[in-house]
C-alpha cells in the first residue's frame, strides 16, 4: 500500500524559524533580552512542532553576530539597515545568519524559507525584496557553492 500523498507541512526547522522571526521581531520592537523571550515562547508559544534547539540558536545568535549579520545584507541593501520593515528586516538577518554560519544548510534552501516567511508575515511584495537581498548575499558569502552549481 502506497504511502498517503504528503501534505505540505513545515518541518521542525522551518517552525523554529517561524517562532524565531515572530521573537526577533519582538526582540527588535521591545529591545528586551532574547532570553527572557525565549523563555515566553517556550513557555507560552506552540513549539510542539519547532526543533526548541534551533529556535534558541537564531534567537540568540542572530542579536550576538548582528553587527557581523547586519555588514553582509548592508552592501545590498537599497536603504539604510533602520529604513528596513521589521518583519522584513527580522526575516534578512535570520537568513544572512544562516548563509555564514549553517554551510551545511544549502542556500537554495535558506532563501525559499525566508521568501516563504515574507509572504505570510511580509508586506505584499516583500518577498521579493528578501529573495533579491540573499541571493546575493548567498553569492558573497558561499561562492564555492555557486560555482559547483553552475
Amino acid at each position: 500500500m502506497a504511502a498517503p500523498p504528503r501534505k505540505n507541512v513545515p518541518g521542525k526547522r522551518s517552525w523554529a524559524r517561524r517562532c524565531a522571526l515572530q521573537a526577533l521581531y519582538q526582540w527588535q520592537l521591545t529591545d528586551q533580552e532574547p532570553r527572557l523571550i525565549a523563555n515566553q515562547f517556550l513557555a507560552d508559544e506552540d513549539l510542539g512542532k519547532a526543533d526548541p534547539d534551533y529556535f534558541r540558536e537564531l534567537l540568540h545568535q542572530v542579536p550576538a553576530q548582528l553587527a557581523a549579520i547586519d555588514a553582509a545584507l548592508s552592501p545590498f541593501l537599497d536603504r539604510p539597515m533602520s529604513q528596513v520593515d521589521p518583519v522584513e528586516r527580522a526575516i534578512l538577518r535570520i537568513g544572512g545568519y544562516e548563509l555564514m554560519q549553517q554551510p551545511g544548510t544549502a542556500y537554495r534552501i535558506i532563501i525559499n524559507e525566508a521568501v516563504e516567511l515574507a509572504k505570510i508575515f511580509g508586506a505584499e511584495q516583500g518577498h521579493r525584496f528578501v529573495n533579491g537581498v540573499l541571493d546575493k548575499v548567498a553569492r558573497a558569502v558561499r561562492p564555492v557553492e555557486f560555482a559547483t552549481r553552475s
